[in-house]
């Protein structure tokens, strides 16, 4: 393959709980300086959620955010950084009237979800497409939530990676650019291997490219033990790749991984024995159209 291949690294996500690895980061510090050695391992940009320090849970501080921030920019100016708006997007429904929330729910609105994008102005920020089941909650991004969101990414100057879990997410993506929503030809990212949602193989990440808009910029992953065959697999349809203890937490059958660099590691020697070399940051940059890093 001519053009270099971008690797993202998720080094924490929202669902992996730090019972499941010991590797997982949990405080800002962590956080950053796992994103830091990922880079170092071969990552052009980072993918960052951020948890309570105590209790390892998700969280959306603005203050977390900030420190994970702040410490990359310092440290590695180049670096690609996206920054998840996920959270605030669950609804359970309770058991004795479906209409009322139960515990669990995290619904916020739209602008509250993307605060700590207006305040920090990261490269780029996830923006979520998909309304579908998840266990027994149901994430909700609905068309006119998702606009919401979009209007204050836009004015921080952020890209929106455009988080498509089904074929559905993607036509919505397609709408909403002819819409004026969002700016074509897009930033996307396919997600691959969740429960309820756009299965891994080779012929369903095949047929979502072929929705995606002519000249966009895509990048694909699967959760779990499908992790690195996606790697592989993207890499040889000619999209983007990502890893992560936010995806997985195994390096291989039944072995955990010792953290994020190790996990980046893998699937750089599985694009070079393809053939192929991995984008530095500035390149990441130059290919996804971002703004050249002031932050040094």
């Amino acid at each position: 393959m001519d053009r270099p291949t971008i690797l993202t690294c998720a080094v924490t996500g929202n669902l992996t709980r730090p019972e499941q690895t010991p590797h997982l980061p949990i405080t800002p510090a962590q956080i950053a300086d796992e994103c830091l050695e990922a880079a170092d391992a071969g990552a052009a940009a980072v993918h960052i959620h951020v948890r309570d320090p105590e209790s390892g849970e998700p969280s959306m501080s603005l203050e977390l955010y900030a420190q994970v921030v702040e410490t990359l920019r310092r440290h590695n100016p180049a670096l690609v950084i996206n920054l998840t708006t996920g959270p605030g997007g669950r609804f359970v429904p309770s058991d004795d009237d479906p209409r009322v929330a139960a515990p669990g729910t995290s619904l916020l609105p739209p602008e509250r979800r993307v605060e700590h994008i207006a305040a920090l102005r990261p490269d780029i920020c996830s923006l979520d497409l998909n309304t579908m089941n998840s266990g027994d909650q149901v994430v909700m991004n609905t068309p006119r939530n998702v606009a919401r969101m979009a209007r204050v990414i836009r004015a921080a100057g952020s890209v929106p990676e455009l988080e498509c879990f089904d074929t559905g997410d993607l036509v919505l993506a397609r709408r909403l650019i002819d819409d004026g929503v969002l700016a074509g030809p897009g930033l996307f990212t396919l997600v691959a291997g969740v429960r309820y949602a756009l299965p891994f193989s080779p012929a369903s990440i095949a047929f979502a490219r072929s929705l995606l808009p002519q000249g966009a910029q895509w990048s694909a992953f699967a959760v779990g033990r499908e992790a690195f065959p996606a790697v592989a697999q993207t890499f040889l349809l000619g999209g983007n790749v990502r890893v992560g203890l936010e995806d997985s937490i195994y390096i291989d059958r039944g072995r955990l991984a010792n953290g994020n660099a190790d996990l980046v590691r893998k699937a750089r020697r599985i694009v070079e024995d393809l053939g192929g070399t991995l984008a530095t940051s500035a390149q990441a940059r130059q290919a996804w159209g971002l703004r050249v890093s002031n932050h040094a």
